[in-house]
């Protein structure tokens, strides 16, 4: 039975073959090209997902990066941004989003006073400081069919520093699903050691 502290934290998001987000400039160009092979229609997952979550958190350059694309993708739904440094929130978001330098397990706590059950993990530093303080749940990983040689890893050492050492962390198959453009999902569970 979950407790009224449980929120469920989940990470969508897609890498290149080789395992990178983004390239070293951030620019994730070659996923924009990748997206032009997905027949109209077809989401991958994306829409159901994101209709289960409850709210979003982004790290600062995830949420700079947002801003730059032509509308605003989340709607009215809340977005919490990571950061230690101040962020410009424009006019129009100002009721949706909010700037906080928690640690993930006080924004845990926060999250769950405000009632949210389920949450939408997205930017790499992001994603790493849920994965190594322990909170994140959920992990759908799609590989685009391209190397892209260097970028920035989805995986690697850093976190926020005021988080403890990461330990080793088990997850569980839950499903994979190929596409025949080439897209492979992972959907993942993390198993509790």
């Amino acid at each position: 039975m979950r407790s009224r502290l449980d929120v469920k934290f989940c990470a969508f998001l897609a890498t290149s073959l080789d395992g990178f987000i983004a390239r070293l400039d951030g620019q994730i160009d070659w996923l924009e090209k990748a997206n032009h092979l997905v027949p109209t229609g077809e989401d991958c997952g994306y829409g159901d997902f994101f209709a289960s979550v409850d709210c979003l958190i982004l790290g600062r350059k995830s949420f700079e990066k947002v801003l730059s694309f032509p509308k605003w993708p989340y709607g009215d739904k809340k977005v919490f941004v990571m950061s230690r440094k101040g962020i410009t929130i424009p006019e129009s978001l100002t009721n949706s989003v909010s700037c906080t330098s928690k640690s993930p397990s006080t924004l845990r706590q926060e999250l769950a006073e405000l009632g949210i059950k389920k949450a939408y993990v997205d930017g790499g530093q992001i994603v790493r400081a849920f994965l190594h303080a322990g909170l994140l749940n959920e992990l759908t990983i799609t590989k685009i069919p391209v190397l892209i040689h260097e970028g920035l890893p989805l995986f690697e050492k850093r976190g926020f520093e005021h988080e403890q050492k990461p330990v080793d962390t088990w997850f569980e198959l839950i499903e994979v699903h190929s596409w025949p453009f080439g897209f492979v999902q992972e959907s993942w569970k993390f198993k509790p050691n």
